[in-house]
């Protein structure tokens, strides 16, 4: 079948590899100059710079489509593993090293507080017991109630209905390690004391299977992954914005996709790793949505937002890990600013990101590449970002000189921001949300937004917004997820069947 995939995220790298693979005939329009989506790269001065994704976890996710491709990982991009995971810094001055060693992990904790040491060996249990119900879900559908209904016992015995920092909070006292082992779900979108306790089984994704990075940065991957999709015969056009996914008046499906430029790209199965409120709200004519409203969509809660600025220094800051959590002076209380009041805050937690501690050729010789990024509120909140984004960099940039790096402002030579208009106005994302759909309880699942439209039979999604939901591994578990329900290319597998009989298998 021809199958037009909206979007080179991820997501829509996934499965449109995987559907290249089943037998497919698969085309991917891009709307921007380069693939990947929120991966996208910037290169300037000499620098190269991630634009989003840059923890790896669930390698085998990588490996997999490599290897259903009769590939080899190595042959197109090296991954490596980080460690540390993340130095976790706090205003105090004091510095969690977090890592997978359960040794390390356990005398640090006896450093900030003894008495949590036998907490911490109940929490990892307990996520444990999480991890081995919740990722058997990671690439399973949710489009029936009934599928819902099937897991509603685990997920009342898992405790569900609890928030990831109620979770944690209930092995741990000290603040400063409720922190540490609870700011995972700001890695995909949501907020620690309101996203569901399943997404504690980040902890022990992370402790099983590690942190990995890919050697020239995420953007690396992204271009590893192209040409495998490439090498399998599909076809992908960069600068090719979707306009409108064309429905057919009389089944009711979709049969194709207009771009802004006027061409026509025919499909049997489209599938969208657009943002799913963005493409049913300006994609899909509102006359083919009886379920999938503009009303229920705006009803639904998004993700906080980014800033993001990318710089380089002409020196390096060998103090700074690769991945660096720096938390601020208040945690809940800024969480309830970003996600409930939706105002920017005069305080921030940061993730600073320092590719060139593990790659130093993403810099020129002598210098670091790093990006920094503060979790802000979307747009539903009163932010005007044309002139907020100036002064929030001086003081991101003031606090970094004054806490972690000294004499910063003299020594950035080139840089680059993005904040919420960016995520609305170039990645097309809904409120300007940066993970899509939030993460709690009520929107995980069946309740999040399905992989296949229940609108439209033959429109399908991956990416953050529709299940499993944000991060690296729930973006192509969805990609696995839309090619699984798709399935093999009937001609492919008569031709399959016919290869095993004549081979007596």
């Amino acid at each position: 079948m021809n199958i037009t995939v909206i979007g080179s995220g991820f997501g829509g790298l996934t499965a449109a590899i995987r559907l290249q693979a089943q037998g497919h005939q698969v085309t991917v329009i891009e709307k921007r100059d380069k693939p990947g989506g929120r991966a996208y790269v910037y290169e300037q001065d000499g620098f190269t710079f991630d634009g989003g994704p840059t923890i790896i976890t669930a390698p085998w996710l990588i490996h997999d489509l490599f290897a259903l491709c009769g590939k080899k990982t190595e042959d197109y991009v090296n991954i490596i593993p980080i460690d540390p995971f993340y130095n976790i810094r706090f205003e105090d001055g004091s510095i969690f090293r977090y890592n997978a060693d359960r040794e390390n992990l356990l005398r640090q904790i006896r450093e900030f507080n003894s008495a949590d040491e036998e907490g911490y060996l109940r929490f990892a249990h307990a996520g444990e017991k999480i991890f081995k119900t919740g990722f058997e879900l990671i690439d399973q559908p949710f489009t029936t109630f009934g599928s819902m209904a099937k897991v509603l016992p685990d997920l009342v015995r898992l405790q569900a209905q609890k928030s990831v920092a109620a979770f944690v909070n209930q092995y741990i006292k000290d603040e400063r390690l409720r922190q540490v082992f609870s700011f995972h779900p700001l890695l995909i979108g949501g907020n620690p004391f309101q996203s569901t306790s399943i997404y504690a089984l980040i902890h022990t994704l992370e402790q099983r299977f590690g942190v990995w990075f890919a050697m020239g940065g995420t953007g690396a991957l992204v271009r590893a992954l192209v040409k495998l999709f490439e090498d399998m015969g599909g076809q992908l056009h960069l600068n090719t914005e979707a306009s409108e996914i064309v429905i057919n008046e009389q089944n009711k499906q979709a049969e194709g996709v207009r771009t802004s430029d006027g061409q026509f790209f025919p499909a049997q199965i489209v599938v969208s790793n657009a943002d799913v409120a963005f493409t049913y709200m300006n994609l899909v004519q509102a006359r083919y949505r009886q379920k999938n409203t503009d009303r229920k969509l705006q009803n639904m809660q998004y993700s906080m937002s980014l800033f993001v600025l990318y710089f380089g220094t002409d020196r390096k800051y060998e103090n700074m890990a690769h991945h660096e959590i720096l938390m601020g002076p208040r945690y809940r209380g800024l969480l309830d600013d970003i996600f409930k009041h939706k105002v920017l805050s005069k305080d921030f937690s940061l993730y600073l990101h320092r590719p060139t501690a593990t790659d130093p050729s993403l810099a020129p010789e002598g210098h670091d590449a790093w990006y920094v990024l503060s979790p802000v509120p979307h747009l539903g909140g009163n932010t005007d970002w044309t002139t907020m984004a100036k002064p929030y960099r001086d003081s991101i940039v003031q606090y970094l000189e004054e806490h972690y790096m000294p004499d910063l402002s003299k020594h950035i030579v080139t840089e680059h921001a993005i904040d919420p208009l960016h995520f609305r106005d170039t990645l097309n994302s809904y409120l300007g949300s940066a993970f899509s759909v939030e993460p709690i309880l009520t929107q995980s699942a069946w309740f999040r937004p399905h992989n296949v439209s229940e609108d439209i039979s033959n429109l399908y999604f991956a990416g953050a917004g529709t299940h499993p939901g944000a991060g690296l591994p729930g973006v192509m578990s969805s990609g696995k997820i839309v090619a699984d329900m798709i399935g093999v290319n009937p001609s492919q597998k008569e031709m399959q069947t016919m290869t095993s009989a004549g081979t007596g298998n």
